[in-house]
Order: structure tokens, then C-alpha cells, then sequence
């Protein structure tokens, strides 16, 4: 099959189109699934360079990508849910890049949902759902998720907005008018950002989710009243300096059960129109190092889509 492939960590060189990759087959409770449409992730080049081992170890020759849109192809043991020919969205343990990958995790892709908007719901969904739940964060309360308008912050906006939470979102003033569109206040980032968040919260913040990085953990400390206390409603999924200041940092997928639960609900969402995932662009699979390079520039609007 075609793929791509990389067998040293490094730069977007180390990756290469190939074929006469062997196909994978399926094991006990996984299907393969012929595919669609992947998802370009910051994790993706996190893991060519060899920076998140702790939570995905890398063995090579390794191919990229977490999550795809796609066809069932092929039936593991004990798979009874499923049956040839049907058309859903997952993750997958074998990487996405590729003409057929092995999934455990998969949901059913409604019909009108496209390929490119389906293979662009599992990580943000399952990433921005997560990190709302680990904050427990309900209707009524003020949510400051830093980096709103990124593909996970954004569905991070939209979930928290459904459960009744008021969302502070910081982003670049280009971004703004998207944010008022999903419902969120937004802020710009940047030196003074503690204070724009309080004029934006007068009556102050009750969770922060950060997306983005950047240092913001000190100012959510701040926002929250500093102390012990206030790290235990910060999480964030971009720092990796989290534990030095004590807050979690989540960068493991959840319970298989709960993740597909969370998949089909989402994928429902965004065929119903209620949640979306903004599309930049969509490529090629030969072309998957561009979009890697695209994606980790970290000027991209949006979803990077690639198609084998």
C-alpha cells in the first residue's frame, strides 16, 4: 500500500512517500479500515521529532497520524458491530498516513458528514472533551481556554458554550470575530493578558484550559487567586513545564468506551451543523511533509486535511 513512513526522528526530511508498504491486518476487537481522509496534528510532528515518547513511544519504520475518516475494509475476531462497507471515523494504532490502517476506536460517519470534516473530529473532540471533564467545569461558571481559536481550542469553545459555560478565549484580533461566532468573549494574548481577562470576567474565572502554551500558567495562576487551590482548575495540553508549577498536564487518550461515546455524539454535532471544525486545507498524502511544516509554522486557520 502507499504510506508514508520515517525511520529517524528529525525535521519534515525524515519523512517519505512510499509504496509497497505491507498492509496491515486487523487483530481481536479491530477493524481495518481503508482510508478517506486523514487529520494533520501538532502531535504528528511532536512525534517525528521524538518529543512526546512518554505518551506515544515511536517504533520504527513508524507512520504517522492519529485519526482518519475511512471505509471498513476488513474485520478483526469478535468484531460484531460492524460489518464490511461501513463508513466511519477513529483513531488508530498503526498511523493514519497511509491507504489502510488498524483502528479499536471507531464511530459511526453520518451521511452527510463529509470525509475531511470527519477525519477532523477525533483529536479535538476527544482532546477538548477530555480536558472539560477533567476541569468539571458546569453551566454558570467562566472558562478562560487560552489559544480559542486553534482547531482543539475551538471545539473546546463550542462543547463548554452547549453546557452553559461562559467562555473567555484568547486569540489574535484577526481571530476574533470567529470566536463571537462560536459563542466565546474574546481577548487578545499577550503582556497584560491577566488583565484583559478580568475585564472580560468581571466577576472572575473559575477554570482555565490551555491549549496553546506560550508561559500563559502563571497568569492562570493568577487569574484563579494563586495557591494550591487554583492549580486544581488548570489543565493544560500544550506546556511542558506543567509540572513544575503543579498543574496537570493531559496528554493521553481517555477510556476506549467513553472516547467512542464522545466520537459518535461529535460526529452527530457536526452533521447537524452544532459543532464544527474549521477546514484550512486539504492535501495530497504526498505531499504530507508540507503540511506538517504548514502545521507547525503554527499560522494555519484551521483543520490540515490529507487525502491518499
Amino acid at each position: 500500500m502507499e504510506a508514508i513512513v520515517y525511520e529517524e526522528f528529525g525535521g519534515p526530511e525524515v519523512l517519505r512517500h512510499a509504496t509497497g508498504v505491507a498492509v496491515p491486518e486487523p487483530g481481536p476487537g479491530e477493524v481495518r479500515v481503508k482510508v478517506a481522509a486523514v487529520g494533520v496534528n501538532p502531535v504528528d510532528w511532536k512525534r517525528r521529532y521524538g518529543w512526546v515518547e512518554e505518551f506515544y513511544p515511536t517504533t520504527f519504520p513508524a507512520v504517522p497520524g492519529l485519526e482518519f475518516a475511512g471505509t471498513v475494509d476488513k474485520l478483526g475476531e469478535g468484531v460484531t458491530d460492524l460489518t464490511v462497507g461501513d463508513e466511519v471515523l477513529g483513531w488508530t494504532e498503526t498511523g493514519a498516513y497511509a491507504e489502510y490502517a488498524i483502528a479499536g476506536i471507531v464511530a459511526p460517519k453520518p451521511a452527510g458528514l463529509s470525509w475531511e470534516a470527519a477525519a477532523s473530529l477525533p483529536v479535538a473532540g476527544e482532546t477538548a472533551q477530555r480536558v472539560l471533564d477533567l476541569l468539571g467545569v458546569r453551566a454558570g461558571e467562566t472558562l478562560f481556554l487560552h489559544g480559542a481559536a486553534g482547531v482543539v481550542g475551538s471545539v473546546g469553545v463550542q462543547l463548554a458554550v452547549a453546557a452553559g459555560v461562559t467562555v473567555i478565549g484568547s486569540a489574535s484580533e484577526s481571530n476574533h470575530a470567529y470566536l463571537r461566532e462560536l459563542g466565546a468573549v474574546p481577548v487578545v494574548y499577550g503582556e497584560g493578558l491577566a488583565d484583559r481577562v478580568r475585564a472580560a470576567a468581571p466577576d472572575g474565572v473559575d477554570a482555565v484550559f490551555d491549549a496553546a502554551g506560550h508561559g500563559v500558567l502563571p497568569v492562570a495562576i493568577e487569574l484563579l487567586g494563586g495557591g494550591e487551590a487554583a492549580k486544581e482548575r488548570i489543565v493544560t495540553i500544550a506546556d511542558v513545564d506543567a509540572e513544575q508549577y503543579g498543574i496537570v498536564f493531559s496528554g493521553v487518550v481517555g477510556d476506549p468506551d467513553a472516547v467512542r461515546a464522545g466520537l459518535t455524539a461529535h460526529a452527530r454535532g457536526a452533521a447537524a451543523g452544532t459543532l464544527a471544525v474549521r477546514l484550512a486545507d486539504t492535501l495530497p498524502l504526498k505531499e504530507a511533509a508540507r503540511a506538517q511544516e504548514l502545521s507547525e509554522s503554527g499560522h494555519v486557520r484551521g483543520k490540515l486535511v490529507l487525502v491518499p
